[in-house]
């Protein structure tokens, strides 16, 4: 994991920082186009493995998103939760409650169905908490699915 500025707002338990995943219900990816940052909102699966951490996501089959992918096989990701913000009689006295994800990773687009089908009912239990969706084969080649596997990740929650 990489340090930070603000060690005094740095989560480094490998716990609490899956139970701040867990709460999270977007995850922007940010892609290099050009040298141009493309940032896309998506939502997400996510395990771990092995102590790596892998995020899933998915989309169309074509575009803007899959092709950087292709090209650069790496992105930048952030994810947070809990925003709330603290107001103040002044306004550099302002300040926030939240907690956040950063983090850079190898992104790949997953060809085999079976392994498809696992990444998106990953995906669909981080967003509905269900298991056992069917996918079937028709769905599971109209749609394109990208595993990210993480590199560098900080995590930081200020309360």
């Amino acid at each position: 994991m990489k340090k930070m500025r603000r060690h005094d707002r740095e989560i480094t338990d490998p716990t609490r920082i899956n139970e701040i995943i867990s709460a999270c219900t977007c995850c922007r990816l940010g892609l290099n186009d050009d040298g141009k940052v493309y940032i896309v909102p998506l939502n997400f699966g996510y395990e771990e493995n092995q102590q790596k951490k892998i995020f899933y996501f998915h989309g169309a089959v074509q575009g803007r998103k899959l092709e950087l992918i292709q090209k650069t096989h790496y992105a930048g990701f952030e994810l947070d939760t809990n925003y709330e913000l603290h107001t103040a009689g002044t306004a550099c006295a302002h300040s926030a409650r939240f907690q956040s994800i950063i983090g850079t990773g190898k992104i790949d687009i997953i060809e085999y169905l079976q392994e498809k089908r696992r990444a998106l009912g990953l995906i669909m239990y981080h967003n509905t908490q269900k298991a056992d969706w069917d996918f079937p084969e028709k769905a599971l080649q109209a749609v394109a699915v990208f595993k990210l596997e993480v590199d560098e990740l900080t995590c930081k929650e200020h309360l």
